[in-house]
């Protein structure tokens, strides 16, 4: 059992992270964060997804 909160909504890592939601939605598309859809549109992305790729963007800079 997880100890925090592992699932966000695209605007709510915009808002914690500084992540824009274009971008975490990009990374969903490209398959590198996993997500929880109900249909077409994404209701909440993995976290620990979302800061490997942003420590990936550090690592870039």
């Amino acid at each position: 059992m997880a100890l925090m909160k592992t699932w966000y909504e695209p605007e709510e890592v915009e808002a914690k992270f500084g992540v824009k939601k274009g971008l975490v939605l990009e990374w969903v598309k490209d398959g590198l964060v996993r997500c929880e859809r109900e249909g077409k549109k994404v209701l909440r992305v993995n976290i620990d997804d979302v800061k490997l790729e942003m420590e990936g963007l550090v690592g870039k800079e």
